[in-house]
């Protein structure tokens, strides 16, 4: 059954006949579910009222085990660490973190996840992995490890220097 990016390079192949159709349609692919999932992701965070920048402040503690210091939260999140001072200022307000004395310095305080916290990323988390999961059910497990590998090799060369 053709979808959408089989109707794009159909509609492109007379305007520019030296169009690789292949290529043409997994970009398009790739580019129209990244649009979905970024969708996706925005209704979820809607719906636990959580601005993107907190959720991934949010997602940067859950992967250090719920507890890190600024500085550390900064470096996951590739932003400057002033700005993290903020964002943990409005989670704190909201309760989804606290400031706790760290357990390796007495001078240096961590951020670490509340249980609402938690509960606000899990809920968006959860919401965005189910419609992961809808999407990639079509696909046997062979086939997933597959296409995973296959955008895995794309990938390598995406990030390759000079890219």
């Amino acid at each position: 059954m053709p979808d959408r990016a089989d109707r794009h390079v159909q509609r492109w192949l007379p305007v520019l006949p030296d169009l690789d159709p292949d290529v043409e349609a997994v970009v398009t692919r790739v580019s129209l579910l990244t649009r979905h999932l970024r969708a996706v992701k925005e209704r979820a965070l809607a719906d636990v009222d959580l601005p993107a920048h907190e959720y991934d402040t949010l997602h940067a503690l859950a992967g250090r085990r719920g507890r890190a210091a600024p500085s550390e939260l900064a470096e996951d999140l590739g932003v400057a660490p002033a700005s993290i001072t903020a964002r943990v200022d409005s989670l704190v307000r909201r309760g989804l973190v606290e400031r706790i004395p760290s357990s390796t310095d007495r001078r240096r305080v961590d951020v670490a996840l509340t249980d609402a916290g938690r509960a606000a990323w899990r809920g968006a988390l959860d919401a965005r992995g189910a419609e992961e999961h809808r999407l990639l059910d079509v696909l046997d497990p062979d086939e997933r490890r597959v296409l995973s590998d296959l955008l895995r090799r794309v990938l390598l060369v995406a990030e390759q220097p000079g890219s």
